[in-house]
């Protein structure tokens, strides 16, 4: 059965969301939880942090058995960007843009 856990808004770039999602996609959560402990990249603790959530729903929700769980799939959508401006000289100004990004995590249960 499919467990699944959002995280939206999260002030990570996508591309580098994906970085760390493309290392932990098909891993058992055992390996892919030792993977982002381990990592040093920003998005890997903000997935690590999701990835535990989805686990606490499979266990809570489905009753399913945690040795068994793995990462089906790491969807990394990009979300709003935030528009900020900085002052320059002769009084003008640039648009500093800081991008979000929705994350989920779909793990299944082996029935091997």
């Amino acid at each position: 059965m499919e467990t699944r856990a959002y995280l939206k808004g999260t002030r990570l770039s996508p591309q580098k969301a994906a970085l760390v999602a493309d290392q932990i996609r098909g891993k058992s959560v055992d390996e892919a939880m030792d993977f982002l402990v381990f990592n040093k990249q920003k998005g890997s603790a903000v997935m690590k942090k999701l990835l535990e959530s989805a686990i606490a729903n499979a266990e809570n929700n489905n009753n399913s058995d945690i040795d068994k769980l793995s990462v089906k799939s790491v969807i990394v959508n990009q979300g709003m960007r935030l528009k900020r401006m900085k002052a320059r000289a002769r009084g003008r100004a640039d648009r500093i843009i800081k991008p979000t990004c929705h994350i989920e995590i779909i793990l299944v249960e082996e029935t091997n």
